[in-house]
Order: structure tokens, then C-alpha cells, then sequence
């Protein structure tokens, strides 16, 4: 949530921020709504101040006057309630327009309206030429069997799976790869909740927008697509010291997205989930620009690493304003290669948030200078299963049908190669 004294002052800067970002907000209704409100508070709290002194001076019951002045008091009392009423409809809808304002983007992020308008930052890796005919990752999850679709669909319906044999190890290993690897950054490990409160989600930024993609409860409790917004809603309403930043947090959960409108895309495999598990890094710094962006470079470049450890090839873009989340100041997607496509796909994603979420969840801390200010928030993926999955079996694939394990993943697996079972053995 941007700060509304910020909107009022650089209504032009704001424009400039919806139009690069090809989003619809009626920036002119906000500003009347919060001009309309500011008026209504000077009228309520004149009327309140007018009460109290009528109530100081009003005479107990059969003194002369009393009757005139408990008619004044009640006529008094009536127009409070009134312009009350009138304040608390012309806040609400203020406050549902707050919640719609998006984050301005950093001045580096490039013009477009979808990822295909992303610019891509540099490539890290060469593509490996195999001298065979490659098998995709279905394929080999199949033939390796490491995946049961059909049982999975059975049991949790479109897009349901069961991973098993190599494939449950392997995932395991990359999760507990990621949050070693990070450990030794000086990262605090978390398994945060899957089931988190509306209120948290509204705080986050992921409501009301996105509510469509979002698995809800009977008791008002959302499934989270990803450890963010637990992680941000970890330290709401509180107030940190300025020594104690950055909170550098890495958290593993359970993450559930419905795809609304994916229907037909990526069927096939276990690139595009309902249900996948994730490592997320994220980060609580001071409020400066440029630490944002130092500790944006570095959670990037410790996803990069791990994917250089896991030996996949990538490339990192810069996402264009019209595939900016709503709430982020900048982000980068990083890309794996994905051999049977011959494209790299979106693997990591590594955000510039600002305090638009600090400030919806009163997350403080108290400057030096002895000044409370709103932190900045900072999110990156370190490992995301079983979408790594897709690139890692593909690239690191044999003729035989095999697969090599990467080194960093062997020593929690136990072997060095995945084999393909015989038919009677497949499931």
C-alpha cells in the first residue's frame, strides 16, 4: 500500500506508473473519495468537540434552560451520527481503493505488456547437444518411475499427482539442498503454515486481486501459493530495532495455486500444479532504495547459485511493467533450460517490494535517528518441486534412459544415477 499523502502529492507519477503498467485504476476517483473524507473528518470531529462542550454545560434536569439545552444536545448528537454514517460509507470505499493502488516500478524496469516483453539480463550456461534422441521429463518420470499421474488424478483430480521412488528423494534433496545452502548464507531456517488468515493476505498484497487463484476455507483461512505471505505476517504489528535488520528468513511450505485460466496449458508433466512445495527466501531491510536493491542482486545471485550447483543452464530477465505484480517495485525471473523445449522456462522469481507491504502490515522499526519507519520487504524463490523437476531430469538425461544425479544432491540420495525399473516393477 502506497502512502496516501504520496498519491496526493505525485498524482502525475502515479498516472505515469498505471499507464506503464496496463492497469485499470481510477486514480481521479481515489482522490475525490480522499478529499471527500478529509472534509467529513473535519466536520465529524467539529461536531464531537461541539457535543462535549454541550454536555459540560448542560444544567441538570429542573434548572431553567435545561429543556432548550438537552434539545440542542439531542439535535446535536443526531447530526453526528449522520455525517458518522455518511464518514463510515465514504471510508470503506476509500479503503477498498487503497487496496487496488499498485507499487510504482523502479525506473529500470522496462516497457511492456507480457512476459513475452521481458529483456532478458545475461545467460549462464551453455544448452548441452545431445548426440541422441532426448526423452522429455514425462517421459523419463514415467519411465523412471517417479510419478503416477493417473493414480494422482484419481485422488486429487486434474492436475493431481503421487511422486514416488527417486522422485520423493530427489525433492527432498532439493529442498534440503536449498535450505542448507542458505543456512551457511546466515539465513534462518522456517517450515511456516500453509493455512493463513484473509487478513494476512490482504496485508500481503494478495487480496482482494487474486482471489480467484486462491484455495479458501469454510473458515475464513486461505492456502498459501507461496511461504511469503506467512513469513510477512510473522512479525505484523511489531516493531523491530534498526540492528536487528535485515531478517533474512528461509521458509519451506506447502503452496496450493488453482491456475484459473491455465485450462489446456502444460497438462502434461509436473511443470504447471495445484499443489507443489516450495523454499522461499525473503528479506526485511532498513528503507532505502539502495539496499533494496543491493539485497535484491544478492538474493538473486544465491538462486543462481543453486542452480549453477544443480548444473542447469539459465538465463535471468527483467520483468517488463505489464508482468510486474501489482504490489513489487521490480523483479527478476530466472529461467532454466528446457531441452525437450528448446526455451527456458521460469524456474525463480526475485522481488522488490518496498514497504507496500510493511506498510498494510505495520511492519516498523526504529531508526538511529530515533524515527519509526516502515521496513522494505524483499522475496525471492530458492527452490520450487516438482516444477525443477522438468529441467533437471531433461538435462541431465543419458541415452540409456538414465538419469545423472547432480554431485550437491548425491550424498542425501545415496546414488549417483536414476535407472529405469523393469516394466513389472512400474506401477
Amino acid at each position: 500500500m502506497l502512502d496516501m499523502k504520496f498519491i496526493r502529492e505525485n498524482p502525475d507519477l502515479l498516472k505515469q506508473a498505471i499507464s506503464k503498467r496496463h492497469y485499470s485504476f481510477d486514480l481521479e476517483r481515489l482522490l475525490k473519495i480522499d478529499e471527500a473524507r478529509r472534509a467529513l473528518i473535519k466536520e465529524v470531529e467539529a461536531l464531537r468537540e461541539e457535543q462535549n462542550k454541550a454536555s459540560e454545560n448542560f444544567l441538570p434536569a429542573g434548572r431553567q434552560g435545561s429543556k432548550d439545552k438537552l434539545d440542542d444536545l439531542k439535535q446535536l448528537k443526531e447530526s453526528l451520527q449522520k455525517k458518522e454514517a455518511e464518514f463510515s460509507k465514504i471510508d470503506e470505499e476509500f479503503r477498498r481503493l487503497m487496496l487496488l493502488v499498485p507499487n510504482i516500478p523502479d525506473p529500470t524496469v522496462p516497457e511492456g505488456k507480457s512476459d513475452e516483453d521481458n529483456v532478458e539480463i545475461r545467460k549462464v550456461g551453455e544448452p548441452k547437444n545431445f548426440n541422441f534422441k532426448i526423452r522429455d521429463h514425462h517421459t523419463l518420470l514415467r519411465e523412471l518411475d517417479l510419478v503416477d499421474l493417473e493414480r494422482g488424478t484419481k485422488v486429487s483430480g486434474f492436475r493431481g499427482y503421487f511422486l514416488k521412488n527417486e522422485g520423493a528423494l530427489l525433492s527432498m534433496a532439493l529442498w534440503q539442498f536449498a535450505l542448507d545452502y542458505l543456512v551457511q548464507k546466515g539465513f534462518t531456517p522456517f517450515i511456516a503454515p500453509s493455512l493463513v488468515k484473509e487478513n494476512i493476505f490482504i496485508e500481503a498484497g494478495k487480496l482482494p486481486l487474486f482471489r480467484e487463484d486462491l484455495y479458501a476455507t469454510d473458515d475464513n483461512l486461505f492456502l498459501v501459493p507461496s511461504a511469503e505471505i506467512p513469513m510477512m505476517g510473522y512479525h505484523e504489528n511489531e516493531i523491530l530495532l534498526e540492528e536487528e535488520l535485515p531478517k533474512k528468513y528461509v521458509a519451506f511450505s506447502p503452496c496450493y495455486r488453482r491456475e484459473a485460466g491455465s485450462y489446456g496449458k502444460d497438462e502434461k508433466g509436473v511443470y504447471r500444479l495445484h499443489e507443489f512445495m516450495k523454499v522461499e527466501q525473503i528479506i526485511l531491510c532498513k528503507a532505502e532504495h539502495q539496499e533494496s536493491v543491493r539485497w535484491h542482486e544478492e538474493l538473486t545471485k544465491y538462486s543462481e547459485e543453486i542452480l549453477q550447483a544443480l548444473e542447469l543452464p539459465y538465463r535471468v530477465v527483467i520483468n517488463c511493467a505489464g508482468d510486474l505484480p501489482f504490489g513489487f517495485v521490480k523483479m527478476y525471473d530466472i529461467e532454466a533450460w528446457i531441452p525437450s523445449e528448446k526455451r527456458y522456462r521460469e524456474s525463480h522469481s526475485s522481488s522488490i517490494v518496498h514497504d507496500f507491504q510493511t506498510r498494510r502490515l505495520k511492519i516498523r522499526y526504529k531508526s538511529a535517528d530515533g524515527k519509526t519507519r516502515f521496513a522494505h520487504s524483499l522475496n525471492n524463490t530458492a527452490i520450487a518441486t516438482p516444477r525443477i523437476l522438468q529441467s533437471l531430469l531433461e538435462n541431465h538425461q543419458i541415452e540409456d534412459g538414465s538419469v545423472l544425479i547432480p554431485e550437491v544432491l548425491r550424498k542425501y540420495i545415496g546414488k549417483d544415477v536414476i535407472t529405469p525399473r523393469s516394466s513389472k516393477n512400474v506401477s
